[in-house]
């Protein structure tokens, strides 16, 4: 376990092609969840010098987002038109099983995007000033999320 408590998972591969790390993300529940902090130590230690960070959700109910990451405004401004967009209990939905929340999750999944490309320098992702990764969870209940990192 690193400092926030994400656990930095030890199934690495280093071919000379490149590198994959999965990390796991713990969530309280559904909306944004700033990952930068969990992938950044990944590119920092990867040992190449440039390139292309590739993040991909191995989930079909969330996703991952670049977005601002200074005002939490945004933020929950983004949460609250995506829940208007993709309401819970719509009588359109069948796949009801796993709870009024999985129907309109795995929409806003298909909605959003499972993987991101980011490209980095001397061990430093190339995000602007108010950028941040985020993994947008579009459940409620808490658990844990795995975020493939590959270099």
């Amino acid at each position: 376990m690193n400092k926030a408590g994400i656990a930095v998972l030890s199934k690495a591969i280093q071919d000379g092609f490149g590198l994959i790390r999965q990390i796991t993300i713990p969530v309280s529940g559904q909306g944004l969840h700033a990952i930068t902090g969990q992938v950044h130590p990944v590119v920092a230690a990867c040992g190449v010098d440039e390139g292309l960070c590739t993040l991909f959700i191995r989930h079909t109910s969330a996703s991952l987002l670049i977005q601002e990451n200074y005002d939490d405004s945004a933020r929950v401004d983004l949460e609250n038109w995506l829940n208007r967009l993709v309401p819970e209990h719509d009588s359109l939905y069948t796949h009801t099983l796993e709870g009024a929340d999985d129907m309109p999750a795995h929409i806003k999944s298909a909605l959003t995007a499972t993987q991101l490309s980011i490209p980095f320098r001397r061990g430093e992702l190339m995000l602007g000033t108010w950028q941040g990764i985020y993994l947008w969870e579009h459940r409620h209940q808490p658990g844990t999320r795995q975020v493939v990192v590959h270099i």
